[in-house]
């Protein structure tokens, strides 16, 4: 309920864009779907871009038209959901590189 709080107060701006920096930080699953569905009805229904900053892949790969995705500070790769899941560099970078 709070973090549905916090977006309502932030729309009542009239934003042009909304930024979101972990909004699914501490959340349970059944809580991050609620979010993942509040996101996305905002962003058809209102039509305004969403910047989203987030850890819950979940979340990110499910409302995300374009992801950028950084390790350390630097871009390693931009892309669509499906061809984030596919990079090697990004495979690497957050599952590790197999030893072989």
């Amino acid at each position: 309920m709070q973090r549905r709080i916090e977006i309502a107060r932030a729309l009542t701006c009239n934003p042009k864009v909304l930024l979101l920096d972990e909004p699914a930080a501490g959340l349970n699953p059944t809580e991050v779907q609620e979010l993942t569905e509040l996101i996305s009805r905002l962003s058809k229904d209102i039509g305004f871009a969403i910047l989203l900053i987030e850890h819950r892949l979940e979340l990110v790969m499910t409302i995300s038209h374009i992801i950028h995705v950084q390790n350390f500070g630097k871009t390693i790769a931009v892309g669509t959901p499906a061809e984030i899941q596919r990079n090697p560099e990004v495979i690497e970078a957050y599952l590790g590189k197999e030893e072989g």
